[in-house]
C-alpha cells in the first residue's frame, strides 16, 4: 500500500510542480479577476493551473475522479479520487501578497492516502503518504511540542461568506486572541495546515471550508503526529466544512475554546 502511494504521491509532485511554474510565470501581473460570488474570486491562472493538473493526472489515471475547485474534474468509474486545489490563497495572489500554493490529494475508499502541498515561491513541498510519515523536501517533519494553549501560535481563515457568519468568526478570534500566544491569519488553508505539520504553528481552526482546502493538509499533520477534528472533536469529514487542527497537545484546549458561549 505505502509503495503504491508513493507512486501516487510522484505523480502529483509532478503535476503540482507544472502548476507551480504556471503560478510563478503570472505572479505579480495583476491577472483579470472573475467573481464566482459576491467577493469569491477566480482567475485566469487558476484556470490554466486547474487544466494542467487535471489533464495530467487523468491522463496517468483515467478511472480515477478528480475533484477540483473550479470544476474542470472527472467523474471516474472507481473509488479513488483526487483532490485538487491549483491555487489556495488566490486573493494573496491576485495581490502580490506571497502566501499562495498547490494542494493535491488521494482519497482511496473513505481514506486518504497520500497529499501534497506545493510553495512554488519558496520550493518547499510538504508531502505525507497514510502510514508512512510527513516530510518537507523529503525531510521528515514533527508537530510542535507546544503544551499550553497560552504559548501557542495560532491560525486561522475567514471564509468568503464572513459578513454573514461575522459574530461567530470574530467571537472566535477575539477568545483565541485572549487566551493564546498570538493569532496570525495568513489566507490559504492549505500552507497554514502544512505550518502546523512542520511545527511552524501550533494549532489552526477555519469553518465554510471545502474538501480541497483540507484534505491534503488534513493528512499531513497526522503523518506529522497532530490531532484533526470538527470543532466538536468528532473526526474530521473533509467533505464537513470545519477543522480544528493541532500538535495534539493543545488540541482539547482549542476544542474548549470553541465551545465557549458568545460574548
Amino acid at each position: 500500500m505505502i509503495s503504491e502511494a508513493r507512486e501516487h504521491l510522484a505523480a502529483a509532485r509532478e503535476a503540482a510542480k507544472e502548476a507551480g511554474r504556471i503560478l510563478m510565470e503570472g505572479f505579480g501581473r495583476r491577472p483579470e479577476v472573475y467573481y464566482k460570488g459576491r467577493i469569491n474570486i477566480v482567475t485566469e491562472i487558476d484556470r490554466r493551473s486547474e487544466a494542467s493538473i487535471v489533464a495530467f493526472l487523468h491522463r496517468r489515471f483515467p478511472d480515477y475522479t478528480i475533484l477540483s475547485e473550479e470544476g474542470q474534474g472527472y467523474e471516474g468509474k472507481g473509488g479513488a479520487s483526487w483532490i485538487v486545489d491549483p491555487l489556495d490563497g488566490t486573493t494573496n495572489y491576485t495581490h502580490g501578497f506571497p502566501f499562495f500554493a498547490v494542494s493535491i490529494a488521494l482519497q482511496q475508499q473513505g481514506q486518504l492516502r497520500c497529499g501534497g502541498v506545493y510553495d512554488p515561491l519558496r520550493e518547499e513541498w510538504f508531502t505525507a503518504i497514510q502510514g508512512g510519515g510527513a516530510s518537507l523536501n523529503d525531510e521528515p517533519i514533527h508537530v510542535s511540542e507546544t503544551d499550553v494553549l497560552v504559548e501557542a501560535l495560532l491560525c486561522t481563515g475567514f471564509p468568503y461568506e464572513l459578513k454573514e457568519h461575522f459574530e461567530m468568526n470574530l467571537n472566535h478570534f477575539r477568545n483565541f486572541s485572549m487566551r493564546a500566544l498570538a493569532v496570525r491569519r495568513p489566507g490559504a488553508a492549505a500552507l497554514d495546515l502544512s505550518y502546523v505539520a512542520a511545527g511552524r504553528l501550533d494549532g489552526f481552526w477555519e469553518f465554510q471550508l471545502k474538501p480541497w482546502d483540507m484534505a491534503a493538509g488534513t493528512l499531513l499533520i497526522m503523518e506529522a503526529g497532530g490531532t484533526v477534528t470538527d470543532a466538536g472533536g468528532s473526526p474530521l469529514n473533509v467533505f464537513g466544512d470545519e477543522i480544528v487542527a493541532s500538535n495534539s497537545r493543545i488540541h482539547q484546549a482549542m476544542l474548549d475554546v470553541l465551545a465557549l458561549p458568545p460574548a
